[in-house]
């Protein structure tokens, strides 16, 4: 295969556009034998003759003005490839992996992806949906650059494998049916509610944190059903099998027969954590995306 040297190209192509050694020599801060002698080299690598004499003069040849035409889609390439690189370092360009737990997708990674869209649409974002534990071991694999997850189930701030980002502290509302006798009552606790059937995970962060909150409110809950999937947990409380407790977070899934309430005196609360690989938030792709997710948490 030929063998086509981009530096002797643009000696022969500036010498195409300044029309003598000498010029091409100081345009290009060489030599006029310096120039010279590198297009000698050209000829020898392509196999053809690039220069010809006229009169005092050289010109290109026929041959020359050929690989010039099939150069100038090089350098062009390679300008292209050079604006994209440097996107690339600026954080513009590339891609980031999030692996992220359910309810983070809609309320957090969708509005920081439309956010990162408008103001860098050469930065590309991918996810992955993963509970906390399997986020971390994509993290550590290498397989995503981003895990979002519940500070509870993230690891501590002593792993040095990870920089960790609160991002969130997402209130608990409780799910009640409609025609709840207590759906109405005001000054509403968790502690009002100890005699209910709860709806809650097996086991799991959400089983963790429902039992805390409650446990944090003198009771421990009694579990009349088991769901991990909003629409099956809010589909049950719709139909009085039980209540739960709910991220606001979730408030997009909720369902029209179910009254949710705050609560305000006990104020229950998941606490949102971002992670990256020690030392990547520093990246200038992750950097943007990790800033996106922050305006999009404090907005909430």
């Amino acid at each position: 295969m030929t063998e086509w040297d981009i530096k002797k190209l643009r000696i022969l192509r500036t010498l195409r556009d300044r029309g003598t050694v000498t010029a091409t020599a100081e345009a290009l801060l060489m030599t006029p034998s310096a120039v010279s002698q590198q297009l000698t080299n050209l000829s020898k690598q392509l196999g053809v003759r690039l220069l010809e004499a006229h009169g005092r003069r050289v010109r290109l040849t026929d041959a020359a003005h050929l690989v010039l035409r099939h150069a100038e889609a090089v350098f062009a390439q390679l300008e292209r490839a050079d604006a994209e690189l440097t996107g690339y370092l600026r954080g513009e360009a590339g891609e980031v992996r999030v692996g992220a737990f359910s309810t983070a997708v809609p309320a957090l990674v969708v509005p920081a992806v439309l956010r990162l869209r408008t103001a860098h649409p050469g930065l590309e974002v991918r996810v992955r949906e993963a509970e906390a534990a399997e986020a971390y071991e994509l993290l550590t694999a290498g397989q995503v650059d981003l895990a979002l997850s519940l500070a509870a189930h993230a690891p501590t701030a002593r792993d040095a494998r990870f920089s960790r980002v609160p991002l969130l502290a997402d209130p608990l509302d409780v799910a009640l049916p409609a025609g709840h006798a207590l759906a109405g009552a005001p000054g509403l606790r968790l502690a009002d509610l100890s005699g209910e059937r709860w709806i809650f995970g097996g086991s799991g962060p959400w089983s963790e944190i429902t039992r805390a909150a409650c446990e944090a409110a003198g009771f421990v809950p009694e579990q009349a059903h088991s769901a991990a999937g909003w629409t099956a947990i809010l589909a049950m409380v719709e139909a009085s099998m039980g209540i739960a407790l709910v991220p606001r977070m979730a408030g997009a899934e909720r369902a029209s027969g179910v009254v949710t309430r705050v609560l305000e005196a006990d104020q229950p609360r998941r606490h949102v954590v971002a992670a990256v690989r020690r030392g990547a938030e520093s990246a200038p792709a992750v950097s943007r995306l990790l800033a996106a997710l922050r305006e999009v948490a404090a907005s909430r």
